[in-house]
């Protein structure tokens, strides 16, 4: 029997879990996506290498325990052990999109909102498509609802709803400037939101653009302000990945995820929630 808890993740950088080959011949360096929404993910894997890198560092031996022993060379099964904490996959419960001439929304979609229904245990209903809450600020219609304008074109608020329930544990976000969209509307706005850097590769000895290994490449990654949400199994208890629990506050830390740490990629806020303590 599985004790159940889920993460938080806060994005305070930029973050870019996907691919890095390729780069030298132009490629753009992709992030990994849900095969559905075609959202932004972090893997499992990745989730599960990060925590088991930083309890290496700080309680060497430890993460043999909780994550799983590593290969053993002479042994026929090669000495493995089934990890005792379990990981899925991160997804979006909300990301933040500009508009032009307006505040910044943060957007989600029904699909993405039953996961996040599913993992945290919340009651609430799952809002319908292009809901608010009423104090969102949008241009009043005449008769019709509110209207967003966003890079693509508009968008119009048909439903109002309180949206306190779905602010994820352990984040500050505003009600009023949250909106539901339909999972066919998703992708497009994610495409839209997504932090783009464009890169060149200088010579080793001067800044000069290294024409020979080519040239110019891209990077997308998650924006900062993005709050994700993945579920945690537990097959035994006393499980501290960020040290000693203090049930006064919230079991919470600084990690980071994916790649380019060093240009400022990856911070993350990360909240350990759903009864764990």
């Amino acid at each position: 029997m599985y004790r159940k808890a889920y993460g938080i993740i806060e994005t305070l950088a930029p973050v870019h879990v996907g691919a890095t080959a390729g780069e030298e011949t132009g490629n753009l360096n992709l992030i990994f996506r849900d095969q559905f929404t075609r959202t932004g993910i972090i893997p499992g894997s990745s989730i599960r290498g990060r925590f088991r890198a930083d309890m290496r560092s700080n309680e060497p031996g430890e993460e043999q325990t909780w994550y799983g022993h590593e290969a053993v060379a002479g042994l026929s099964d090669g000495g493995t052990s089934e990890a005792l904490v379990k990981f899925e996959y991160a997804s979006l419960v909300w990301m933040p999109v500009f508009c032009p001439g307006q505040p910044v929304v943060w957007v989600s979609c029904p699909r993405l909102l039953k996961r996040f229904k599913r993992i945290t245990g919340i009651s609430d209903q799952v809002p319908v498509p292009y809901t608010s809450q009423a104090g969102l600020q949008g241009r009043q219609m005449p008769n019709r609802g509110k209207i967003l304008f966003f890079n693509l074109g508009f968008l119009e608020i048909e439903h109002e709803k309180d949206l306190k329930a779905w602010v994820p544990e352990g984040t500050d976000l505003d009600p009023n400037k949250l909106v539901v969209v339909d999972d066919n509307d998703i992708v497009m706005l994610h495409d839209m939101a997504l932090y783009r850097q464009s890169r060149v590769k200088l010579q080793d000895d001067m800044k000069k653009v290294d024409t020979e290994r080519g040239a110019f490449f891209n990077t997308e990654a998650l924006p900062e302000g993005s709050i994700l949400v993945f579920p945690i199994a537990l097959k035994k208890d006393g499980w501290k990945p960020f040290g000693e629990i203090d049930s006064k506050t919230p079991y919470t830390s600084e990690l980071y995820f994916g790649g380019l740490e060093s240009i400022g990629f990856g911070r993350c806020r990360v909240l350990i929630a759903g009864g764990y303590q």
